[in-house]
């Protein structure tokens, strides 16, 4: 070893953008921007869609367990909607709820950064919110209004609840009761 080379100071000293966190966003978003690469933005939407039903169906259970109901009223959905985001640093909140719809609004993404020009992970949101709400309520139809994904300053996101000419109309994908059962 030269004694002109200044002695470092410890590889863990060293300021690099790497925990757990980021690391976990990056890995989705490099799977799903893979996915978008080889077989298409339709297809990796699928894909990322069967996930995000198993997880919905998981946090649908994690909530039910936790509020010890056997299933959930449309306001206990729409404040899990809320709730779940939260937890996973997400902000949505909402827009507008009637009989027929639950509008949310979004400031942050749980994906931050990571989601910019990789709209198929959004389909996580669509497929979470769309069996938990078809799986408590009979039906949903999630419209992905406006993502940050795709550049929008935050999102907006439309569960139906009934299939409504408003919901036929809309460019979302649809759920039912027990579709996710595995």
């Amino acid at each position: 070893m030269s004694s002109s080379l200044k002695p470092q100071p410890p590889i863990q000293d060293f300021s690099i953008p790497l925990e757990r966190d980021v690391f976990l966003r990056t890995l989705i978003r490099e799977l799903a921007g893979t996915l978008q690469d080889v077989v298409g933005l339709e297809e990796a939407s699928g894909f990322i869609s069967v996930v995000g039903q198993n997880m919905g169906r998981q946090i649908d259970q994690d909530y039910k367990a936790a509020l010890q109901v056997s299933h959930l009223t449309q306001e206990q959905v729409a404040a899990v909607f809320v709730d779940l985001k939260r937890r996973i640093q997400g902000d949505f909140y909402i827009l507008e709820q009637t009989e027929e719809k639950i509008v949310l609004g979004n400031r942050a993404c749980p994906f931050a950064e990571k989601v910019l020009g990789r709209p198929a992970m959004c389909m996580m949101t669509s497929n979470v919110f769309g069996s938990i709400a078809a799986d408590n309520l009979g039906y949903a139809k999630v419209e992905l209004q406006e993502t940050i994904a795709l550049g929008a300053p935050g999102c907006r996101v439309v569960v139906y609840l009934k299939p409504t000419p408003e919901a036929e109309a809309s460019h979302g994908r649809e759920y039912f009761k027990g579709e996710n059962e595995g």
